[in-house]
C-alpha cells in the first residue's frame, strides 16, 4: 500500500489529521501539531491541557499508528504536496502550528506551501528543537546501515525499546531521517507570520544559535524560548508548553 491516499476530502482530512472536529461545538481555534522522527499523533498527548476554545489537530504521517500498514514517505515534498491542500481546505477558523524537530521543518514547509495556494497562513508558527532550515545538516544518518543506525540511536528515545521493537520501528525511523536529511532548502522571502521557537536548554543535537536563525524566515514578530530538558523537553512539560501556546494565542479574535 503506498503512502497516498485516495479518500474523499474529509475522509482524507480524518485520517492525516486527528482531531479534526473534536471540538467543532466550542472551538474558535486550531492548533495544528507536527511530531517528531518516527513518532505518531499520539506522542504528545497535548490536547488535554488546552482549554475547549482551541482544537488540537496532530499529523499522522503514513506508517505510524492507525496508519502503520502504509509505506512512509521519504521526501519532505511529499509530505506537503499531502497535507498542504487538507490544511488548505481547513482554515476556516485561525490556526497555529506546532511542530517539534521533524515537525517544526515539515510545518515550515507547509506554510511555505500555503502561502503559494494563496491560502491564510498560520497566526503564530511554533518551531521547536530543529536548526533553522537554511543550515546544513551536519551529521545525517538516514544511509547507515542497519546496525551503525541502531547504535547511533541510542541516544534518542529508541534506547528505552527492546531490540525486537528497534528492528521493526526502524525503516519507519529511517525514512523519517531521509524526509528532513534530504530536505532541498529554497531561497523564498519570509514568511509574514510570528514566529515561536522552542527548545530543550540541555539539547545537545541543536544548538540556541542554530535555533535563533529561524528569525531570517520571518519578517513578523520572533521569540525564541528555552526549556529545561533535552531533546525530547516537551515530554513531561505539556501542561507548561500548552499554558505557554494559549498565553500567545489570546490576542486571536
Amino acid at each position: 500500500m503506498t503512502g497516498t491516499v485516495a479518500a474523499p476530502e474529509g475522509a482524507a482530512a480524518r485520517l492525516w489529521l486527528p482531531g479534526l472536529g473534536s471540538r467543532e461545538h466550542t472551538a474558535n481555534r486550531r492548533l495544528f501539531v507536527f511530531p517528531h522522527a518516527g513518532a505518531g499523533a499520539s506522542s504528545y498527548r497535548l490536547a488535554r491541557h488546552f482549554p475547549d476554545e482551541i482544537e488540537v489537530c496532530a499529523v499522522q504521517l503514513p506508517g505510524r499508528e492507525n496508519r502503520m500498514g502504509e509505506s512512509p514517505l521519504l521526501s519532505a515534498d511529499a509530505v506537503v504536496d499531502a497535507l498542504a491542500p487538507l490544511i488548505a481546505s481547513r482554515t476556516e477558523l485561525p490556526y497555529a502550528f506546532l511542530g517539534h524537530s521533524m515537525g517544526a521543518l515539515l510545518s515550515f514547509a507547509v506554510a511555505r506551501r500555503l502561502r503559494a495556494l494563496g491560502a491564510p497562513l498560520p497566526r503564530r508558527m511554533f518551531l521547536s528543537a530543529h536548526r533553522a532550515p537554511h543550515l546544513p545538516d551536519q551529521d545525517p544518518l538516514h544511509a547507515l546501515p542497519d546496525e551503525a543506525l541502531l547504535a547511533r540511536l541510542e541516544q534518542s528515545e529508541f534506547a528505552g525499546l527492546d531490540r525486537e521493537l528497534q528492528e521493526f520501528l526502524l525503516p519507519l525511523v529511517r525514512a523519517d531521517l531521509t524526509v528532513c536529511e534530504t530536505y532541498a532548502h529554497r531561497d523564498e522571502e519570509p514568511l509574514r507570520c510570528p514566529f515561536t521557537v522552542l527548545g530543550g536548554a540541555d539539547d545537545e543535537g541543536v544548538t540556541k544559535a542554530e535555533l535563533a536563525a529561524w528569525i531570517g524566515h520571518t519578517s513578523a514578530d520572533f521569540e525564541l524560548r528555552l526549556f529545561p530538558g533535552g531533546h525530547l523537553y516537551l515530554r513531561g512539560a505539556e501542561q507548561q508548553l500548552a499554558e505557554s501556546i494559549t498565553h500567545a494565542l489570546t490576542e486571536w479574535r
